[in-house]
């Protein structure tokens, strides 16, 4: 199963309001526990993907306080708790082991592409654009921007859009490496998208994991450690049953079909 998880405020541009930094790290998780679906494609309605984090982030209950403050060392450690906890929002998409495929149209810009750099794979249409946007307003981005994309695109295009704030076009996206595909419309692209992962999600979901843990991990490390990885993953999560059955599928010239995740247990 492909499960599709959509951004539904396209009066707003889809900015991220305080529900939004809840709400999608529960979904990602469920989806990822459950075990029923294979692969996440998140993608959004109206003009735009996203517009960045919402004003209201920052007022009332749920606010990121910025102010001034009778206790400014209490004012600075609730915004680094704050901070840490949007990152986590994002995090859980790399952490899932489901793919998470992202189908982007118009505007990407501030959270935005926090959010995208965390995904797996990502599609554009032929009007989006990108901008880490967070340096017109004074700021240095901080949920994962400046430490994900940096091992998507070459650093010095990175630290060219972070210093100046300039949009990035899907067509430059592409050619950085940082767009997988581009497509002219938006009902172009969610097709396009939907059929990659549709094929993934008809391979083994154990490779899948394996896969996504171990380029994961590589990533992050040398590579005699990433091999040292695989080899301890593949001792203990190499699934025989699901190798016999993609022989025995090829072989009779039908799709393979293979057990879902087992469902992680939430009471433990």
């Amino acid at each position: 199963m492909v499960a599709q998880v959509r951004m539904i405020r396209p009066e707003k541009a889809n900015s991220m309001i305080p529900e939004f930094w809840k709400e999608l790290p529960e979904i990602v998780n469920d989806l990822s526990d459950q075990g029923e679906a294979r692969v996440i494609v998140i993608s959004a309605e109206g003009r735009h993907f996203c517009s960045g984090m919402d004003l209201s982030v920052f007022d009332g209950d749920n606010s990121v306080t910025m102010g001034s403050s009778k206790f400014p060392s209490r004012t600075r450690a609730s915004f680094r708790s704050t901070a840490l906890r949007l990152q986590r929002s994002f995090s859980c998409m790399e952490e899932s082991r489901l793919p998470v495929l992202v189908a982007i149209q118009g505007a990407c810009v501030g959270g935005g592409i926090d959010m995208i750099s965390a995904a797996d794979l990502r599609y554009a249409t032929s009007d989006a654009y990108f901008c880490i946007a967070e340096i017109n307003i004074g700021m240095t981005a901080d949920v994962g921007t400046l430490q994900r994309m940096p091992k998507l695109v070459p650093e010095g295009v990175v630290r060219e859009l972070a210093y100046t704030g300039r949009k990035m076009n899907a067509a430059e996206g592409k050619d950085r490496g940082f767009i997988n595909e581009v497509f002219e419309t938006h009902e172009e692209l969610l097709a396009a998208v939907n059929e990659v992962a549709k094929e993934i999600a008809s391979k083994s979901p154990m490779a899948i994991w394996g896969t996504k843990q171990s380029m994961n991990f590589s990533r992050d490390h040398s590579v005699a450690d990433g091999l040292e990885y695989i080899a301890t993953w593949n001792a203990a999560m190499f699934d025989m049953d699901d190798m016999g059955e993609a022989f025995v599928a090829s072989s009779d010239r039908r799709n393979a079909e293979f057990p879902n995740h087992l469902r992680n247990r939430s009471d433990i």
